[in-house]
């Protein structure tokens, strides 16, 4: 199939035939047609398939049947979850519609300078890709008016579920005329994500053109173990060295450790720089100005500064820490073999994070093929799983091997011969201890009380009865005081309780009270 049996108006052929577009990927074939019709949609698709020009070609192509480009206001408003993929959403507009004449593409993202924003709303806008944050501001104040649009595009919907933005969303929503088409496109089209499409969308399409776990089919995955922080980063050093790597994403869970993952690298020889939240939007616009030009080589990412990262030059990618949501393990790897490219994704681990690799795999539905680099093996060789039903349909944990033997680099943590056993074989008895037998079972009926054997209560205890006083000694009233005599041992007058320690302050010795000290009065509670 091409472009031209969409149905596409001949300016959008003209400047994908430029841009070097030939054919349409599976989901430019599969939702243009849809879209074009207006019909709502809602379209699953793995990262790097060709979203962008599937919701883009379409509306374009809206926009260019009018007469003159003639419109009143905006007409297309397109809501992302990063700044990142704002800008680049834009520019592939611009691409896509540069055979358009008089076509006005708008951002609005947070980071940005208010005042270029604030002039270009106050002109006519025909495409708004924006931020919902950065959006409602631009609402709140008036500067923007979305009473016209046409076509509303929620790209990457979960993510921005994910980011707490589902208030700005719908408040955005509110203020968008019910007459209108909706395109959603989203990793999964499940929870969060279809109660949204509920709320908001009428009778929509569902397209899911590739299951999470038959995704990056063109991506060869690798998981390499290692011993220590150390020896992670010999194998990464190792790694960022091949000559077949042109550029590479290497992700990292911290913007401190790509920080300084960034520093060792660039101390080191590699032209690496780090993204992350905490930078300004001029500092992360330099940087991926850098790595779209291919001056810079290696970018150390966090998760959220790399979502949405389009470079067609990035072969590589890796996992120096791993990702806290199996999902993520998707997103990072797609960052490479973009628009049917191969690419190779590395993933680094440890033997305590095996749990981790475990989850993953169940996630994508299949096993990551373990290698090793020479000279840098690790100590311990963890066995490789297989996601194929076992026999009898048992659960998960450790069965050991057929013949009883651990299998290779399980509990290898002790060097063998390190315990010894002083039992030499033969059958073991308890020596010296008698043979334990179970004794008779008492049949126990509802409402019968167990008759004892014997009393285990000490001998020569009186038995409590309820109710019964202390004997022996006087009952203790409150605010009497004690009458202490020469000895010491309470007498049948004390007012002590028994066990109570004697008063603050008085002689706990044998010898008795000195008489001839005067005494001093007693205050009264």
């Amino acid at each position: 199939m091409s472009f031209e049996s969409l149905g596409l108006n001949p300016a959008l052929l003209s400047a994908l035939d430029r841009a070097g577009f030939t054919q349409p990927t599976p989901v430019q074939e599969a939702a243009i047609p849809r879209a074009l019709t207006g019909e709502d949609l809602m379209v699953s698709s793995q990262t790097g398939s060709g979203k962008t020009a599937a919701f883009m070609l379409p509306v374009l192509h809206r926009i260019a049947q009018l007469s003159a480009n003639k419109g009143s206001g905006v007409q297309v408003l397109v809501l992302t979850p990063t700044r990142e993929l704002a800008l680049q959403v834009a520019d592939a507009t611009r691409v896509y519609g540069a055979g358009i004449a008089g076509l006005r593409i708008a951002t609005v993202v947070g980071g940005m300078p208010y005042g270029a924003q604030i002039k270009a709303l106050s002109r006519r806008v025909d495409v708004l890709v924006a931020t919902p944050g950065r959006l409602i501001d631009h609402l709140q104040a008036k500067r923007v008016n979305l009473s016209t649009v046409r076509t509303l595009v929620l790209d990457e919907a979960d993510r921005m579920l994910d980011m707490g933005f589902i208030e700005e969303i719908e408040s955005i929503i509110e203020r968008l005329p019910a007459e209108r088409q909706t395109l959603l496109f989203s990793a999964t089209l499940d929870g969060t994500v279809a109660q949204l499409a509920k709320r908001m969308m009428r009778d929509p399409a569902r397209l899911e053109l590739a299951g999470q776990k038959q995704r990056h089919e063109n991506i060869e995955q690798t998981l390499l173990y290692a011993d220590d922080g150390s020896h992670k980063l010999r194998l990464l050093d190792h790694l960022l060295r091949d000559s077949e790597l042109d550029q590479a994403i290497v992700f990292t869970s911290t913007k401190r450790g790509a920080d300084d993952l960034a520093d060792y690298l660039a101390e080191n020889g590699y032209a690496a720089a780090a993204l992350h939240g905490d930078m300004n939007q001029r500092q992360r616009t330099r940087t991926l100005g850098l790595l779209q030009r291919g001056t810079l080589r290696i970018l150390v990412a966090t998760d959220v500064a790399a979502r949405g990262i389009d470079v067609q030059g990035i072969s590589h990618a890796f996992n120096y820490d791993l990702p806290m949501q199996a999902e993520d393990y998707v997103h990072r790897i797609g960052r490479t073999g973009r628009a049917g490219r191969n690419g190779q994704a590395y993933t680094l681990a440890t033997h305590t994070e095996r749990h981790k690799i475990r989850r993953i795999e169940h996630f994508i539905g299949r096993s990551i093929p373990m290698g090793e680099i020479a000279g840098l093996e690790p100590q311990r060789r963890p066995q490789q799983r297989s996601f194929g039903k076992r026999p009898g349909g048992g659960g998960g944990g450790y069965r050991g091997a057929p013949n009883g033997a651990r299998r290779e680099g399980y509990g290898q943590g002790r060097p063998q011969g390190e315990r010894e056993s002083s039992w030499k074989g033969g059958e073991r008895k308890h020596d010296g201890k008698p043979e334990w037998k179970a004794g008779p079972k008492t049949e126990w009926k509802p409402g019968q009380k167990p008759e004892w054997k014997s009393d285990r209560r000490p001998e020569g205890r009186a038995e409590w009865q309820p109710g019964r006083k202390w004997e022996g000694k006087p009952e203790w009233k409150p605010g009497r005081k004690a009458d202490w005599a020469g000895d010491r041992q309470p007498q049948a007058d004390d007012t002590r309780r028994p066990g109570r320690p004697a008063p603050r302050g008085a002689d706990r010795g044998a010898a008795p009270r000195r008489t001839e000290r005067p005494q001093r009065a007693t205050a009264r509670f």
